[in-house]
Formats: C-alpha cells, structure tokens, sequence
C-alpha cells in the first residue's frame, strides 16, 4: 500500500513541472555563450596570472636589487615580496577572482 502511494505521489509531483519563462535558446545561441563565458573566464585568469608573475617573480627576483633600497617596516621591499609580498598578493588575487567570477556568472545567467 505504501508503495503504490510513494509511486503515486512521484509521478504527480514529476507532472508538475514549472512553465519555462523563456523558450529555451537554441543549439547553436548556447554553444556562442559557453564560448563566450569561458573566453572571459580565460581572459580573468590570464590578468590575475600576469599580475601575480609580476609581484611574485618580478619584485621577488627580477628586480629585488632596486626594490632593496626602499625599506618597509624595517625590511627591504625586495625582501619583503620574495617572503610575504607575493602571498599577500595571492590571497588578494583569489579574492578579486572570486568576485568578478561571481559578476560574470551573473552576466551569462549561470549564477547559483
């Protein structure tokens, strides 16, 4: 008996699904908005790659013997982006990323 209601009950529920606002866009208009997301979701990347190659290597390494003639809290700044700086930076960086993620999930309509 309990098993003719539970099934009951799953096809009543499943009959009833919601009207689509919007028809459903086609193949091809969908394809051209994936694409379109993961260009800019690639092109976010890359700026947030190129920003935290140019603390993390640049200041640390590359150009640590000018920055050393600056001192910060005591510390040179050459040193201090070779040890904190550039993770500084990086927590920074993911939290930037979270938030334009989150304004290009709302462009493309794809936001939880």
């Amino acid at each position: 008996m309990l098993e003719s209601r539970t099934a009951a009950n799953v096809d009543a529920m499943s009959s009833k699904q919601p009207e689509p606002s919007q028809p459903a866009p086609s193949n091809e208009a969908t394809e051209r908005a994936h694409r379109a997301y993961w260009r800019a979701n690639l092109r976010l990347m890359a700026g947030l790659l190129a920003i935290w190659f140019f603390v993390s290597f640049g200041c640390g390494i590359l150009w640590v013997e000018p920055l050393n003639s600056i001192r910060m809290g005591g510390f040179q700044l050459g040193f201090w982006f070779a040890q904190q700086g550039s993770i500084y930076v990086f927590v920074v960086l993911i939290f930037v990323y979270v938030w334009q993620m989150n304004k290009l999930d709302r462009k493309f309509d794809v936001d939880e």
